[in-house]
């Protein structure tokens, strides 16, 4: 092994690999997720399974509330990663566009990550509509509702992935192929991609 490549190989195992499924409400990041996490054994951290826990213990959670415990249950994701050992992989499911980019960048770096693969969760607005508006019922109270809709569609129209390393378009529109998903992902995070 050469020096270049022993220098990447410990830059890989020293450091630590996040796949950041990503997308709007709705979208399918936590099917993807959990079936990566099925596949690989890697933990998954999501926003809403952090967030969820607070929201069944308050009272009155309206749309600031929420948002408030979203961004802390964020931050949180990224301390987990930060106090892991080098070598670990994780994967995190958020709509990641609901944050500074900026944010993300200082948390990967804080956190150590060397190498990220995005899975972007694209779909048309309406879809998202059709989705979100299915599973309101199911929904804890705190989260948007029906009156979410609109301004859902419109985001779907706008959002896009952060592209902070190699990207996956995982279109919702079709049936997603969980092995060629699978083999693009360990493919990404078998080098030195971020730094």
């Amino acid at each position: 092994m050469s020096e270049g490549q022993m220098a990447a190989s410990n830059a890989l195992h020293n450091g630590k690999r996040v796949v950041m499924v990503n997308g709007i409400p709705a979208s399918g990041k936590s099917s993807i997720a959990r079936e990566l996490a099925t596949a690989t054994g890697w933990p998954v951290l999501s926003v809403d399974g952090i967030k969820e826990p607070f929201m069944r213990q308050l009272e009155n959670v309206d749309r600031a509330l929420n948002r408030r415990l979203g961004i802390a249950s964020y931050q949180a994701i990224w301390s987990v990663i930060a106090a892991a050992p080098q070598g670990c992989t994780f994967i995190v499911d958020a709509w990641f566009g609901f944050q500074p980019k900026e944010s993300l960048v200082g948390f990967l770096h804080q956190a150590q990550v060397t190498a990220v693969a995005e899975i972007w969760c694209q779909l048309p607005g309406e879809l998202a509509a059709q989705r979100y508006e299915s599973r309101l019922a199911s929904r804890l109270p705190g989260h948007p509702g029906a009156e979410y809709i609109p301004e859902l569609i419109a985001l779907a129209e706008r959002a896009e992935p952060m592209r902070l390393g190699p990207v996956y378009i995982a279109d919702q529109t079709k049936t997603v192929d969980s092995g060629n998903l699978l083999n693009w992902t360990h493919e990404v995070l078998s080098t030195v991609n971020y730094k």
